[in-house]
């Protein structure tokens, strides 16, 4: 019964129930990929949150180890400064020029 009415349609042509049924299809897939489209940006999201974090994170420990031999730097120029100067108490006589061709030579 109805594969006589079906046999009579050529078959290019689509009845309108088929059409309705497609494009309901359609809209269901359309509607699944947007909800799966949203889930995977959020997923994506939270992803680029997270390594963003973890690089904050890490820049602030590189900065505070920085800081660190920051001062330790400044600690040893101010050393440095000190021995120089007690050098330069012990032996007048010498000048800065001097004592470094007189060391090169060594």
């Amino acid at each position: 019964m109805c594969t006589n009415n079906a046999e009579k349609i050529p078959s290019g042509t689509v009845r309108s129930s088929e059409r309705k049924q497609r494009s309901k299809r359609s809209k269901v897939q359309v509607q699944w990929l947007t909800c799966s489209r949203k889930k995977c940006e959020e997923k994506l999201d939270k992803d680029v949150e997270l390594k963003n974090l973890k690089l904050y994170l890490e820049n602030k420990s590189i900065i505070e180890e920085n800081e660190k031999l920051r001062r330790k730097a400044n600690l040893l120029h101010q050393e440095n400064l000190a021995l120089m100067s007690e050098f330069q108490k012990k032996f007048p006589d010498l000048n800065r020029s001097s004592t470094l061709v007189h060391l090169h030579k060594h």
